[in-house]
């Protein structure tokens, strides 16, 4: 965007040198004219000055009156000659600007006014016209690359920004279905019982054979709204995606590491089974999110793996050392934005980062929710 659509401080700059330039035109105007201000050629330079300042002015007339004042009074026009020009080659007119600059130096050619713009030296004002336009190339030049860069930036912001989002949104799904496995599991379990219940009603009192079959309707119902949730999550997907493992199998997990060359030591304190499903499909896929990192960024490094079920919370630590960067490896870097977003709505924390001298720390807290009972530690 140029000075004529924006105000800002360079507008303001650009605006004192244009009336600079014009009382310096009207100032080397006087000597030819005896001293006096109040003719033509002072106007002229007003003019011109007026053209080069006011913003709302079409880009043709200001180049085009200073090419005539140029043409006419030689010399003392020349400043608002170069500044028209200036701009004509910082806009991406180099060519009218050359072409000004040649009907200006042929007009005073031919008019031969009392001080040409062929004086004083031989070659006259050709190396200052020279001057004004390379330098108003190299000025649009690199404003244009300037918008260019500001551009891709700004496209680079936007497509990270739509990725993360994409991330979030394939985790959250994800989680749905997770969830969703896990419910409607036990939820099963629950309207299989009571079904099986209210077959023996005639050895039941009768509050508890209602109960039993409101049991039963709530748990089916509960089902049947599961399945539509996840119908909708999943529409318009290729192909299921089927939920990772449950935390059950994070040993089998930390055994196929050590079986691919990772130094992996691994520590559990507490009942895996009174942890909340989601807590442990959360610390399932943190655990596996390291060791993924790890085997890409530190080759070679030891991992120590620590979780802790709690309560009060679920704990899950993975850190390693400095190692290799694996050769050739692609990373997609969302990788960690999939977890933030699993642990953030479960209410805990998720820190990822340097910890230490050389050491890269992955853990996660989050807080058990209210009423859980206290789970000794297992070794």
């Amino acid at each position: 965007m140029s000075w004529r659509e924006r105000p800002s401080w360079r507008a303001y700059g650009r605006g004192g040198l244009v009336v600079l330039l014009t009382l310096a035109a009207a100032q080397n105007n006087a000597p030819a004219s005896g001293g006096r201000y109040l003719l033509l050629p002072t106007a002229a330079a007003l003019l011109c000055g007026a053209a080069l300042l006011v913003r709302r002015v079409p880009w043709p007339v200001a180049p085009a009156l200073a090419t005539a004042a140029a043409s006419v009074w030689g010399w003392p026009m020349l400043p608002l000659l170069l500044l028209a020009l200036f701009d004509l080659a910082a806009h991406h007119r180099a060519r009218i600007a050359g072409g000004c600059a040649v009907i200006a130096l042929a007009a005073n050619a031919v008019t031969q006014p009392a001080v040409s713009l062929w004086t004083p030296q031989q070659y006259g004002s050709s190396l200052f016209l020279l001057l004004a336009v390379v330098g108003g190339m190299w000025l649009g030049s690199r404003r244009r690359l300037e918008q260019a860069l500001h551009a891709q930036v700004e496209h680079l912001r936007i497509e990270r920004e739509l990725r993360e989002q994409a991330a979030r949104a394939a985790e959250r799904s994800q989680i749905a279905a997770e969830m969703h496995d896990v419910l409607a599991h036990r939820l099963s379990l629950i309207a299989l019982h009571t079904g099986v219940l209210t077959t023996r009603a005639d050895h039941l009192p009768p509050p508890l054979v209602q109960r039993l079959v409101l049991l039963r309707t709530a748990s089916t119902d509960a089902l049947a709204d599961l399945r539509d949730v996840l119908g909708a999550l999943r529409a318009g997907e290729p192909t299921a995606v089927p939920p990772p493992p449950a935390l059950r199998e994070v040993d089998e997990l930390v055994e196929q590491a050590r079986t691919a060359g990772q130094q992996v030591d691994i520590q559990v304190r507490g009942d895996s089974g009174r942890a909340p499903a989601a807590h442990r499909l959360a610390a399932y896929r943190i655990v596996q999110e390291a060791l993924s990192n790890a085997r890409k960024h530190a080759q070679g490094a030891p991992v120590r793996v620590r979780l802790d079920y709690g309560p009060p919370a679920t704990v899950v630590e993975v850190t390693n050392t400095a190692g290799t960067p694996a050769a050739g490896m692609i990373d997609s870097g969302f990788g960690l934005v999939g977890l933030g977003e699993r642990v953030t709505a479960l209410g805990g924390d998720l820190h990822a980062g340097p910890h230490g001298a050389g050491t890269w720390r992955l853990a996660a807290r989050i807080p058990h929710p209210a009423g859980t009972e206290q789970n000794g530690p297992r070794t």
